[in-house]
């Protein structure tokens, strides 16, 4: 949440916020029922298909205000307790760190009848599946192409799938979300490896009759989907029935996981792995119930003495779990467990653990903006506010006070991803919408988390990061080429009236800034509330606020300047607004295309000072009315926008669609761009038609994101940046954010030139100075798109028509911009076709460089040719800069541009690349910045410096 109500006031104002609140998922029960005024059960809504697709029964509420979905069986997930505590206007400014159980550490045991040797099974054409029996059993997955090269493998020994029932509670406040494990029913973490075995065409017809019992896969429709032949993996996982005990230590609860003599828990598991495409293979995990559709299984008892196995059969269905020091199974039979009654029958924890080793880095994750590498940490992927502050200090501690956890911490984000890539070139990511927790801590193996009953992803193989990248976003989605108007010069953010708008636009020609478009996000008009000057939520131009809105967008074309705008999924009611033409809310109210509250009514959500209505873009009519809204926006004259929010959609909102409420939090933002990408493209694809230029495109840009965005946003901006040289929201994060979300897919991104969120307070200030401000323009320089903001309270801020310095220093970065414009269109069109990010964290070309691997927002690369070392420091006039080892790119040399000196690095020897680091003068005007030597990229944007009169 961007905004404290008492600090500033906001046009992009502040996600979903409700005086006070906290939302608490809690997974056990299945009934739902209100508790308290400030508590709520929301059961978990099963999907059946994907969002938009089903057809969900459906019931009109007492109320006769709509309709809601009924309630669905939840015999597929337990259910979901959301608690709101938005009426707190004093909270803890130090929250304690979300509840998690530990990390799961299981037996591996196998069928030495089967598995009695080491063996090796095909996956596919290109992949192959070795197992091995060596010190308790482990599996490897490699390519073809480097038999000896795991892409995938597992800890020998020990468990590689584990499943659990946990009481999960989340806490919301104003769009920041904490997930919190509670008692824990049961955990199955051990596991046993009955069969392992490749499957063809011929077994699903087999299947179709009597398939056979060993495997018994759950969803068979999943075979008959997958690319014959698949391998497939069955065992049972186990493990004593425990409950949690909780002790109060330091605020946290702790988790204490005993041997218990009751009964054991069993259930079936299948993993599959399909090979996808040449480099990729799918892999699904899937587990049976653990009742009366449980088989008579087999478990293996291992001797104390000897190393030979016993076999024990059951004779009823089982449950099981170790009971003993001597790693035997204890059975128990379905009746038995039947018969206890509150506890939970199905899994809603999955667990999935490979190995690794203490010196293996990770990257990825989506955006992220503490953190480019990741060993060592829990990184939770869930689409949320990035936080205000995000651990720096001693803005976290007053936003933590002012407004419950919206101060973030260092792991939160508009756009995670449930990816990563590896400096031992391995790369995997997660499929669906699942909460999910990848858990680093251990020096040897990583374990995934995932909210659900099931897991699915892909594994991916390459020799190096570049060429991983290339495979993830081939099989997640591109963006399309974007407009060259939009990265031609600068997008000048200014609000106030068409008055202001002239005024500014007469300075930047008199300075002679190159200008691509004016960004103009309060064209909806503004309005007084008890926090100050806030925008009308009612997506139509205000013409009394800018008169003569057509004369001034058709005087601006003449200069080839376009329009840009501002819009988000929710409406305001506007009975207060004076000159509105449409009601947009009340039309979305009758059409019943609003997100429902539990009584069936709509959802409304407060926000600052007033409360907000979100679309349902899982009902099929909410699209279509929406595009309808973005064609009148752009038939007057709007030629792009930011499409905002996204982040926030509360867990216990009920949508047409029936969807678990996590999974559908974490969808949304795609939902989002979704609507917004298809009218862009069909509005291109009308031009002939309609008598436009086809040349025209439309463009829109959001910061809410999950793995699938990238396909349908067109580009991304990275948020509300503070507006400081803080390393966790400030300068310093903006440039940890663009590099870890061009690792992720996110290829096209950029921030606000000075930052957005400023804080006006007696004790606690942060305005934007000229300094930040000036160092700001020239990183940004560097990015895909050059966009300035004003901020949140533009009069508290630095901006750059404010005087002679600024607007010299704004022009000279805009040019500078503009001298590389040749170079960024082969970029941009690489991004598209290959999923290269423009800026890139030198790990994508550097690999194998030590230090290279620990760098965070230090410096960067602008495709392979340009290397930028921003200033991010106040009072600093000179960088320290890393020059990677010249072995590793040829014999390549480093050019700064300003002076011509060249920086060479040492040639190392093969075992051991290593560059070296030096001291570069950097004054305000004159960044650290340096092109390959002989590169002709380097030698057009060293002429093109020159002709722009700014080298």
């Amino acid at each position: 949440m961007r905004l404290f109500i008492c600090l500033w006031d906001s046009p992009r104002a502040p996600r979903y916020q409700r005086p006070g609140a906290t939302r608490s998922l809690d997974t056990g029960t299945v009934d739902r029922r209100r508790t308290s005024d400030d508590l709520v059960n929301v059961e978990d809504r099963s999907s059946t298909g994907s969002w938009g697709c089903g057809q969900p029964s459906r019931h009109v509420t007492p109320a006769g205000r709509g309709e809601v979905p009924s309630p669905p069986n939840c015999s597929a997930m337990a259910e979901l307790r959301v608690s709101k505590k938005h009426h707190k206007h004093v909270n803890s400014p130090f929250p304690c760190t979300p509840n998690c159980l530990p990390f799961i550490h299981g037996r591996l045991s196998f069928n030495p009848c089967v598995l009695l040797r080491d063996q090796s099974f095909c996956i596919g054409d290109d992949f192959q599946l070795f197992w091995s029996t060596k010190n308790g059993g482990h599996l490897s997955i490699s390519h073809r192409s480097q038999w000896s090269r795991s892409v995938w493998s597992t800890v020998r020994g020990k468990a590689f799938v584990s499943a659990a029932a946990v009481q999960t509670h989340a806490e919301e406040s104003r769009g920041s979300f904490a997930i919190h494990d509670g008692d824990a029913h049961f955990i199955c973490k051990h596991q046993t490896v009955e069969a392992i075995r490749v499957v063809c065409e011929a077994d699903f017809q087999k299947k179709a009759n009597d398939f056979d019992p060993l495997f018994g896969f759950p969803t068979p429709e999943l075979l008959e989907k997958s690319q014959s032949p698949i391998l497939m993996i069955t065992g049972r996982v186990f493990s004593q029935k425990t409950n949690s005990i909780a002790k109060k230590n330091s605020g946290k609860k702790s988790f204490k996981f005993g041997r218990s003599r009751k009964s054991s828990l069993t259930a079936r598991y299948w993993l599959l792995f399909e090979q996808k495409s040449k480099n990729q293979i799918g892999f699904h995990l899937k587990f049976g119930e653990y009742d009366k559709k449980c088989c008579p299984g087999i478990m293996y008892r291992a001797s104390t003495k000897i190393s030979r196995w016993k076999l024990i059969r059951t004779r009823r269905p089982w449950h099981a779990c170790t009971s003993s020091n001597k790693s035997f199974v204890a059975l128990a039979s379905h009746d038995e467990q039947e018969g206890k009654k509150g506890v939970t029958t199905e899994f809603n924890k999955v667990f999935i653990t490979h190995a690794s080793d203490e010196h293996e880095r990770f990257y990825g994750f989506g955006e992220q903006f503490s953190r480019v590498e990741f060993k060592g940490k829990r990184v939770p992927i869930l689409v949320q506010e990035q936080g205000i502050g995000r651990g720096d200090q001693p803005i976290t501690f007053a936003a933590n006070l002012v407004s419950y956890r919206s101060g973030g911490d260092w792991s939160t984000t508009y756009a995670p991803s449930p990816f990563y890539i590896t400096s031992r070139m391995k790369s995997l990511y997660l499929e669906g919408y699942n909460y999910s927790v990848f858990d680093l801590t251990k020096p040897d193996r990583v374990q995934i988390q995932v909210h659900g009953d099931s897991a699915q992803g892909r594994i991916l193989n390459g020799n190096s990061p570049v060429e991983l990248i290339e495979l993830y976003t081939e099989a997640i989605g591109r963006p399309p080429v974007l407009p060259n108007w939009i990265i031609s010069g600068a997008v000048v953010g200014i609000q106030g009236g068409t008055e202001a708008v002239r005024r500014v636009w007469d300075q930047l020609q008199e300075y002679d800034v190159p200008v691509s478009a004016f960004w103009l996000q309060d064209w909806v008009g503004k309005r007084e509330t008890v926090i100050g000057s806030q925008l009308w939520w009612n997506w139509e131009v205000d013409e009394s606020h800018y008169v003569g809105w057509r004369v001034l967008i058709d005087d601006l074309l003449a200069h080839d300047v376009r329009v840009m705008a501002y819009c988000n999924p929710c409406l305001v009611q506007t009975d207060e607004k004076p000159n509105k033409k449409r009601d947009l809310f009340e039309e979305a109210k009758r059409l019943d295309i609003l997100i429902k509250d539990k009584t069936g009514r709509t959802y409304m959500v407060p926000n600052t000072a007033f409360d907000v209505a979100m679309l349902d873009f899982t009902h099929p009519a909410a699209s279509s009315w929406f595009k309808k809204i973005l064609h009148e926006m752009v038939d007057t004259g709007i030629r792009g926008w930011m499409a905002d929010f996204g982040e926030g959609l509360p867990l216990d909102a009920y949508l047409y669609a029936d969807e678990d409420p996590i999974q559908a939090h974490n969808k949304y933002p795609e939902l989002w761009a979704r609507v917004n990408k298809e009218f862009a493209d069909e509005w291109k694809s009308n031009s002939r038609i309609e008598g436009r230029d086809p040349e025209e495109s439309l463009v829109f840009f959001m910061r809410a994101g999950f793995r699938g965005n990238p396909k349908w946003a067109m580009l991304f901006w990275e948020g509300d940046q503070m507006v400081s040289w803080q390393a966790n929201d400030g300068i310093k994060s903006s440039v940890t954010g663009l590099l870890s979300s061009g690792i992720s897919g996110f290829v096209f991104n950029h921030s606000d030139i000075g930052g957005y969120c400023a804080v006006d307070m007696p004790i606690i200030r942060y305005r934007r100075s000229e300094e930040l401000l000036m160092r700001w323009m020239e990183l940004n320089a560097f990015s895909v798109v050059f966009r300035t903001h004003e901020g949140n309270k533009p009069a508290s801020n630095c901006q750059f028509y404010n005087n002679k310095n600024t607007l010299s220093q704004f022009a000279r970065c805009a040019k500078i911009y503009q001298a590389w414009k040749f170079y960024r269109i082969q970029l941009v069109k690489e991004a598209a076709e290959r999923g290269m990010p423009v800026a890139r964290h030198l790990f994508l070309h550097y690999p194998d460089d030590k230090h290279v691997q620990s760098l965070t927002y230090e410096q960067f690369l602008v495709g392979t040719e340009i290397m930028v070392a921003p200033v991010l420091d106040k009072a600093k006039k000179e960088v320290k800069v890393y020059f990677p080892s010249a072995a590793a790119e040829g014999g390549c040399s480093w050019q700064h541009i300003w002076t011509g000196k060249i920086f060479t690095g040492p040639f190392n020897h093969p075992g051991h690349v290593q560059g070296y680091e030096a001291r570069v003068d950097a004054p305000i005007g004159y960044p650290a910045v340096f092109v390959k030597r002989g590169s002709q990229i380097g030698e057009e944007f060293l002429s093109n410096l020159r002709a722009l009169k700014v080298l």
